[in-house]
């Protein structure tokens, strides 16, 4: 039996209303303006991914927590287990946009980066 899934599309600005249909491992998407609709609705119900923006501790008289995001998107179901991840960690200054805080946080090959740049 073909399960259908309903999604907004978030790969272009458009934000077409996609109907995905799941057969087993043949997926069709209706409703994309665009390739990208397409690439982005088999992607989300085959193996779905997000970038991670958070924050972690950091030793500053003026910053409380400095803002961190992963380098590139990782599993979705994985997202908890990183920020679990990033909650065990406490930077000091300085610290320049673009640093490594984590390499390969759970050997996903993915850098937890640092977001703002603290000098102090």
């Amino acid at each position: 039996m073909p399960r259908v899934i309903t999604l907004t599309c978030i790969a272009c600005p458009v934000g077409c209303d996609l109907e995905i249909i799941i057969d087993g491992d043949n997926v069709k998407v209706f409703g994309n303006k665009c390739p990208r609709g397409q690439d982005y609705a088999v992607k989300e119900v085959q193996s779905p991914e997000r970038i991670l923006t958070t924050t972690c501790k950091i030793i500053s008289k003026k910053e409380r927590r400095l803002p961190v995001k992963t380098e590139k998107p990782i599993p979705k179901e994985k997202l908890f287990d990183v920020m679990r991840e990033i909650e065990k960690v406490t930077v000091e200054p300085p610290i320049a946009r673009g640093d490594v805080i984590i390499k390969n946080v759970l050997g996903l090959g993915v850098d937890i980066l640092a977001t703002k740049t603290v000098k102090e």
